[in-house]
């Protein structure tokens, strides 16, 4: 499955277009690399996605098509979030 896909329907992100927005500006990495909206996800990959002021980290367990809301957690295990703090430059000030 596409890694936009998975994270509309995984309810990782609300909408398919903000997960094409960071792919498209190398925010999202499966296995340490830099993926594509249309990068393919498996079982067992370890998803990095930063957005805001937060990095997330998943392992994929399950790929479905069209999970219900209720099975949609059940798709991915959190196993890190971290806040990053903007670094105060002059450009900011």
């Amino acid at each position: 499955m596409r890694i936009d896909k998975f994270l509309k329907v995984s309810r990782v992100l609300k909408r398919r277009a903000v997960a094409k927005e960071l792919a498209d500006h190398q925010r999202i990495n499966i296995n340490g690399k830099a993926a594509k909206p249309s990068a393919t996800v498996e079982a067992n990959d370890i998803v990095d996605i930063i957005f805001g002021h937060r990095k997330l980290t998943i392992k994929v367990l399950e790929v479905m098509d069209h999970p219900r809301k209720k099975d949609a957690p059940m798709m991915y295990e959190i196993l890190s979030e971290t806040y990053i703090k903007e670094e105060i430059t002059e450009e900011n000030t």
